[in-house]
């Protein structure tokens, strides 16, 4: 199976969990998220990348003229579109499609998000430079993702964790590589934020629906990691740990950031 079908049937399996989950429903990040989008002069124009259960789109919707959640997933946009409706968010449009193959024209959107989404794409630069094509010359980007540590040791053990929960998990870069590769697509970006995310073991991998082989696997890989890297994930008793999570902001590198 191809990666865009493997990542599509994931979360189309899930895809109910994703809405409700505390990770994906809440954080200091959504508010920041929206605070970028009401900078934006008038009422932007939003592409939502890899939208989920469609936080990232509820929370820049009041502040927006228009939002297109975009996703692989039709059962993830289906949750999308009933949750808009419910919450009286009319501005909230739903497509399917790769994100490395946008159909949208060139210079179309005022600001396009991603958040907690990219670590599932097959082909990152490829995705930046489609970015970097339907966004305005003075329209900004916000990628809000899972990142990985920049010591080998410790970002070697997060891969290893990510893959063996969720087939469809491709990479959780570093945070100089997401700088790197933003500077290659024409961007030119700031780190604006860091911060831990606790992931409750249990409901971690029972949003994926991991199964009890490979969750035996994980906690067998993190009961014998060596102890630096499960002090840096603060591993706890009961394999619960924390991960970092990163927040960058990013505009064409010949225009200026609204």
């Amino acid at each position: 199976m191809q990666q865009p079908a493997v990542v599509a049937q994931q979360f189309g399996n899930t895809a109910s969990a994703y809405l409700t989950s505390t990770v994906h429903s809440q954080g200091a990040d959504l508010a920041k998220l929206r605070e970028i989008a009401a900078a934006v002069p008038k009422r932007p124009v939003v592409l939502d990348l890899g939208c989920g259960a469609g936080h990232a789109s509820f929370a820049v919707a009041p502040v927006a003229e228009s939002v297109t959640a975009f996703d692989l997933s039709p059962e993830m946009l289906a949750v999308v579109a009933r949750a808009a409706q419910e919450r009286g968010l009319q501005n909230i449009d739903t497509q399917q499609g790769n994100v490395a193959s946008l159909p949208f024209a060139d210079a179309s959107f005022c600001m396009v998000v991603t958040r907690f989404s990219a670590h599932h794409w097959l082909d990152v630069p490829a995705a930046l430079r489609e970015v970097r094509r339907v966004l305005k010359p003075k329209g900004v980007l916000v990628i809000i993702d899972i990142t990985a540590p920049e010591t080998p040791l410790h970002d070697t053990t997060l891969q290893a964790v990510e893959l063996l929960r969720d087939g469809s998990h491709v990479r959780d870069y570093r945070p100089s590589e997401w700088m790197r590769m933003l500077a290659d697509a024409g961007f030119a970006a700031e780190r604006v934020d860091d911060w831990k995310l606790q992931m409750k073991f249990d409901d971690w991998t029972a949003r994926m629906r991991t199964p009890a082989e490979r969750v035996t696997a994980i906690r067998s890989l993190l009961h014998t990691a060596p102890e630096e890297t499960r002090h840096y994930f603060a591993v706890q008793p009961d394999d619960s740990f924390t991960i970092d999570s990163t927040l960058f902001k990013a505009a064409h590198a010949s225009g200026d950031i609204y």
